[in-house]
């Protein structure tokens, strides 16, 4: 749809610019074993959460501060809200500036003795961290989301679309269930080009229902969560319609949605629910090519390679229900060193360039950093650990295009912090790239086959680890029997 192909391009501008790694995603434990250094790591994270989630709180006292000293006959808590967003935008920036280089600065000095620790015994530092005071609370919320938003002078053009649509305006209007609403601003409708074709009334239904989620998300949740399902339902995520999903995100920015459209307002709360204002349109994503597509500075590698085996074209075009992209950058198609790319971009290593690219993609199986859509399955699943499971390791076996060859998916959770490895060793750096047929999660490794060892008859294999020297000889090795011989 033309509407899509156009409106990205504006609202991702922002997201060009991403992260190497994600600011809640450097630590991982590797030993499972290490029951007691885990306890306290687990509750060393857990701390700084807590003071992360304290300092953002306090960033945004403002907003809370305009709701608080509302009486309950006032009418214009949207706008308060807003108005005292506006007029403390710097004070919020830099406390969400000092927060995330808080939390960086912990990380850089604490993972390479969280990984030591596991062998030695020793325990991590200790990190002190301010704790922010609470406002009082006052009042009670007297107004639906949807009135809220209707009679805000900051949130017009968003009212006038929602009105368009009996079935939304009365969603949000009834307190049978609670929303959240991710709420744009009329200066986030005037990013949108004059240029840009309008949108279908079907389109632009979607666009509202990307917006909205069937759930209560206060800004401590959304701190917590990784994905949440909103009202827009998806054919390409599996047999039967599926929730697309919001992605959060916490940088040097603030809180993010699907990395571009950062929260400016939050806990604006209505009698069915809770608004968080946001300073763009969070448009319902592309498919994973056209993603992919969309940043050809950390995937023209990859991209080269789709096109030279045909992969392009066949993951564009073919029908499936969903489906996870473990997508290499640049970066780590480099770290397989210049013989073995010189080699799989040449005319005789072509086949195995195919094989690799089809061991990176997941057909059907579409897995989020906490939650799957099994395929076959008609309702996501939270096996990985959303918010039931605060703490513990999840163990996935996805199958993937390359005949007969699954990928081992390791999920460590401590609280709001998710790691992701495949293989044991390759890393997820930035995870959950909200797509419209599946997601992408960005690899900074490329995935390798493992190679069995052992002798005859042994189950036993050997993943490679990404760090040491790997020959072209022992790559093609690690393909027997997954590129015929005809074509060796």
């Amino acid at each position: 749809m033309r509407f899509y192909s156009i409106l990205p391009v504006v609202a991702l501008g922002s997201a060009l610019v991403l992260p190497p790694e994600q600011v809640f995603s450097e630590i991982e434990i590797e030993d499972h074993h290490s029951k007691g250094w885990y306890e306290e790591a687990v509750a060393e994270k857990d701390h700084v959460l807590s003071n992360v989630e304290e300092s953002v709180e306090e960033a945004t006292r403002a907003t809370k501060h305009a709701w608080n000293s509302l009486s309950e006959s006032s009418r214009n808590a949207i706008d308060e809200a807003f108005n005292f967003v506006g007029e403390a935008k710097d004070s919020v920036s830099d406390k969400y500036q000092e927060t995330a280089d808080s939390v960086k600065s912990w990380f850089e000095e604490t993972a390479d003795e969280a990984y030591n620790a596991l062998d030695e015994g020793h325990h991590g530092p200790d990190h002190g961290h301010r704790r922010p005071h609470e406002p009082p609370h006052h009042g009670k919320p007297n107004l639906t989301v949807y009135q809220l938003i209707s009679e805000s002078k900051y949130t017009t053009k968003l009212a006038k679309l929602i009105n368009d649509y009996p079935d939304i305006v009365e969603a949000l209007n009834s307190t049978k269930a609670n929303y959240t609403v991710f709420a744009p601003t009329d200066k986030a409708f005037a990013k949108i080009p004059d240029h840009a074709p309008k949108p279908s009334k079907e389109q632009l239904k979607k666009v509202l229902q990307y917006h909205v989620v069937p759930d209560l998300y206060p800004a401590f949740r959304v701190l917590k969560t990784h994905t949440v399902p909103t009202l827009l339902k998806s054919d390409s995520l599996g047999s039967e319609p599926q929730p697309q999903r919001l992605a959060f995100k916490i940088n040097l920015r603030g809180l993010t949605v699907n990395f571009y459209s950062r929260i400016i307002a939050i806990n604006i709360f209505g009698t069915n629910g809770v608004i968080h204002g946001v300073d763009s349109i969070i448009i319902p994503p592309p498919n994973v090519i056209e993603a992919i597509d969309l940043f050809p500075g950390g995937f023209s590698t990859l991209e080269l390679g789709l096109v030279k085996t045909g992969l392009l074209d066949l993951l564009n075009s073919t029908d499936h229900a969903g489906g996870t992209f473990f997508a290499p950058n640049n970066f780590a198609f480099q770290k397989l060193g210049p013989r073995i790319n010189a080699f799989l971009f040449s005319k005789y290593g072509q086949k195995y360039l195919k094989a690799l690219l089809e061991y990176h993609v997941v057909p059907d199986n579409t897995l989020y950093s906490d939650a799957y859509y099994k395929a076959g399955s008609s309702s996501p699943s939270d096996t990985v650990g959303v918010e039931n499971a605060p703490k513990g390791y999840f163990h996935i076996d996805l199958p993937t295009m390359l005949k007969d060859r699954n990928l081992a998916v390791d999920i460590a959770r401590y609280g709001g912090f998710i790691s992701i490895k495949v293989n044991a060793f390759a890393r997820v750096g930035v995870q959950d790239g909200i797509c419209e047929d599946g997601v992408i999660q960005v690899m900074d490794d490329v995935i390798v086959p493992p190679k069995k060892v052992g002798g005859p008859g042994s189950e036993e294999v050997q993943y490679w680890d990404g760090e040491s020297e790997m020959s072209v000889e022992e790559f093609v090795d690690r393909f027997e029997g997954l590129v015929p011989k005809a074509d060796l």
